[in-house]
């Protein structure tokens, strides 16, 4: 039922903000600790997520041929940090939680300044992107409510526990309707070529989980460590980039973080079930 979303476009960047509210109320002053303790492995994990995932959004986008608005719309999606839902796969393939959330909030933090500026670099050539504005956006829809969640649970911790478990629904339930919306907004245009964007999708989340194992494995032998940079690497903050893609870019550069936003979950489930079931 297309027409029940459309009419709520506008609200994508108010949903997002609020899911990244109730990610700073989980967020703990521990957890920038843990950022600076793990520095080593986190600015791995960085670098590999910041150019694994772009550079391959753009090489297999251009290999399959997609139009321009797609292919932007992918490098956007390559371009934004680590997505929430990649420290429950961790603690469901084992890995290593601390080193998720560590990553999850340094990609995050610097989601700002390199998301709208490697998007410009890889893909202005193909469509005009407005580097500045993204910039200010991403403050206002990730940065900001990212610090007001974080406050809240300095001055009101025993009220923000009281309300953490019911934060992971509620981020679920915002997500779901995010994507609803882009659906909808693009149903015809799924129907013309959907086969090419849900291969280009697979390719980029798969491709970003081998490689980004690959490179911790060349630094690390720790097990827990390299599934867990793999994972961040691989899973990607797609409601920020359906955010983005609405309000700067052609309403079809939406759709591959949409798909994305469903394909990534069933494969990090299914890659957590496999490290599962490994005992090391």
């Amino acid at each position: 039922m297309p027409e029940w979303f459309i009419p709520t476009q506008p609200a994508i960047r108010y949903l997002l903000g609020l899911i990244m509210f109730g990610m700073g109320m989980t967020l703990t002053v521990g957890d920038f600790i843990g950022v600076i303790k793990r520095w080593r492995l986190v600015v791995i994990g960085l670098l590999a997520q910041y150019t694994i995932m772009p550079l391959l959004a753009l090489g297999i986008t251009l290999a399959l041929g997609l139009p321009n608005e797609v292919v932007v719309g992918f490098v956007l999606l390559g371009a934004c940090p680590g997505g929430t839902a990649s420290n429950v796969v961790t603690y469901l393939a084992k890995g290593n939680v601390a080193l998720s959330v560590s990553m999850t909030l340094a990609s995050t933090l610097l989601a700002p300044v390199l998301t709208p500026w490697i998007t410009w670099l890889l893909a202005s050539h193909k469509v005009e992107i407005d580097a500045v504005s993204m910039m200010q956006t991403i403050l206002w829809i990730v940065a900001l409510p990212l610090a007001a969640g974080l406050i809240i649970r300095l001055v009101a911790s025993k009220l923000v526990r009281r309300t953490l478990k019911w934060l992971p629904l509620f981020s679920m339930v915002l997500i779901a309707w995010v994507i609803a919306i882009v659906m909808a907004l693009n149903r015809e245009r799924i129907l013309e070529f959907p086969q090419w964007i849900l291969l280009a999708v697979v390719l980029h989340n798969l491709l970003g989980l081998a490689i980004g194992y690959g490179v911790a494995r060349y630094f690390t032998t720790n097990q827990a460590d390299c599934r867990t940079i793999a994972i961040e690497v691989g899973m990607q903050n797609s409601g920020l980039a359906v955010a983005l893609a609405t309000k700067y870019l052609p309403a079809a550069a939406a759709l591959p973080a949409a798909l994305f936003s469903l394909w990534h979950n069933l494969s990090g489930a299914a890659f957590a079930s496999v490290c599962g079931r490994r005992k090391s």
